[in-house]
């Protein structure tokens, strides 16, 4: 089966608890071990800050959130777990008896990974009864945003294992990616690591201070690492002749003596109270949980430029959240409506959440927009117009929108839309939105719009298909009968 059903996380600070997240919003039930007093409270933080995240990340409809149960024993954890994750402090004898207690008590076919970021996976596996479904699986914070995780296996893990584990690592948005060899530290932390020891150096001899370095970092080659990497970044930097002219170009640098990456810098009690009071006077005066929830709003708007990227077809991190929101579209549960019934058809149902409020908790101007553009998806879903029919070259674009906003969304309200069909052609459609709020019924906005029926491919209006027309006459047939809504037709300012 490539899809986890269900997991347990054993440890749950920042990186056990991050996981069961990304579980919990892929739909999934989570046993959760850990011995420390808080960790119901640290797990409940990031589990906030990840839904939070996610309701700016994507307006896919998620699957039902999973459960997420607490348990007093690794053994209970791991019951009818086909995913196990081990997030416990890195100490090898520690992880090693965490290991063994946790392949000793779960079904041999579940899998085991390990989120250490630089111990051995054969170290780990020496004790196991069935090593070969053990493996590294070593994710990047915050994991319920970043979506790697390096796959190392140790000598005795299976090579089926690894495979299985990037297969079902795919349906919740993460991309596995399958070291060859295992070494210490593997991919990503080697690389940070030399970063790191250089700046270390850096702060030691005075060259620059901490916020100094991280603004070298975030306003260049950052950048261009978080949508290109390493060597795609260089050959270009290449130009025309490619990666063989970079080489050649730069390559001699190497033996340069510019760095002092083979020198361990001595973290003495000077250096250490230097870069503290240099990182305190850099970001001291944000909290932990602020800092956490700037730092996810910044990855979510880079993911999201990034899911436009090569013409719309997304970019690295983006593509794969755009490959992730089509499988959650094509996943979700179809709408059942009568399309016959003499009534507006209720589309939508949502919650004002953290992300979409301004300073004083209200619902901020573009989500009415976003809200009304996702009614419109809903309504163009239900009468075919799907990922399949846009692929093959057809959709529906909004030519015309009016909004009016009639009462305020606040944090936490739970919304409701309605969409009636004013009129349509075979290649236009007139629609009336509505959003409601659910508990008192009060109307907080209304969007009229003319939806104009398009060949993508050829890039001029065309009738819609044949199917699609068919639904779409049957609904406005059946809305003919309702009265014109109050306020179709207004222009902006005029009196009521």
């Amino acid at each position: 089966m490539t899809k986890i059903t269900k997991a347990a996380c054993i440890g749950g600070g920042v990186i056990g608890g991050a996981w069961a997240a990304r579980f919990i919003l892929a739909g999934i039930d989570v046993a959760m071990f850990d011995p420390h007093p808080e960790a119901e409270r640290i797990v409940g933080e990031v589990m906030a800050n990840a839904e939070r995240a996610y309701g700016m990340l994507t307006m896919a409809p998620l699957p039902p959130k999973g459960k997420l149960t607490f348990v007093k024993s690794i053994e209970e954890a791991v019951q009818g777990a086909d995913w196990i994750q081990e997030s416990v402090p890195e100490r090898v004898e520690l992880k090693r008896n965490v290991i063994t207690q946790i392949d000793a008590a779960a079904d041999p076919k579940a899998l085991i990974g390990s989120s250490t970021s630089g111990i051995m996976p054969t170290e780990l596996q020496r004790d196991m009864k069935h090593p070969e479904r053990m493996f590294v699986a070593h994710p990047y914070n915050p994991v319920y945003l970043l979506p790697l995780a390096e796959l190392v296996g140790g000598e005795k893990t299976a090579k089926a294992t690894l495979q299985e584990a990037k297969a079902k690592l795919a349906p919740i948005g993460m991309k596995g990616v399958i070291i060859n060899k295992e070494i210490e530290a593997f991919v990503g932390d080697r690389l940070l690591e030399a970063v790191w020891r250089e700046g270390l150096w850096l702060i030691k001899d005075d060259i620059c201070d901490t916020e100094t370095l991280d603004d070298v970092i975030r306003y260049s080659f950052g950048m261009r690492w978080a949508q290109m990497g390493m060597f795609e970044t260089y050959r270009i930097a290449g130009g025309e002749a490619g990666m063989r002219h970079f080489l050649a170009q730069f390559g001699p640098c190497l033996s340069w003596p510019w760095t002092k990456l083979m020198d361990v810098v001595d973290l003495d009690d000077e250096l250490v109270d230097k870069i503290a009071g240099q990182s305190d006077a850099q970001s001291g005066a944000r909290g932990i949980r602020e800092l956490e929830r700037i730092r996810d709003e910044n990855l979510v708007g880079i993911m999201h430029a990034l899911k436009s990227g090569d013409g719309g077809k997304g970019w690295g991190a983006g593509k794969l959240l755009a490959d992730f929101e089509q499988s959650l579209w094509a996943n979700a549960k179809k709408p059942e409506t009568d399309i016959g019934a003499a009534q507006p058809i209720g589309i939508l149902e949502t919650k004002v959440n953290a992300a979409w409020v301004d300073y004083n908790g209200h619902m901020t101007e573009h989500r009415y927009l976003q809200v009304f553009g996702d009614t419109s998806d809903g309504l163009l879903r239900l009468i075919g117009v799907d990922l399949e029919y846009v692929r093959d070259g057809h959709s529906y674009y909004t030519v015309e929108t009016h909004i009016r906003n009639l009462d305020e969304g606040k944090l936490g309200d739970t919304l409701y839309t309605t969409c009636q069909v004013l009129s349509q052609d075979d290649k236009r459609l007139h629609l009336f939105s509505t959003i409601y709020n659910a508990e008192t019924g009060a109307k907080l906005a209304t969007a009229e719009q003319m939806m104009l029926h398009v060949d993508s491919k050829a890039g001029k209006a065309v009738p819609a298909l044949p199917a699609v027309l068919a639904k779409v006459k049957a609904i406005a047939e059946a809305h003919a009968s309702l009265p014109v809504p109050e306020g179709v037709g207004r222009a902006v300012g005029q009196k009521r």
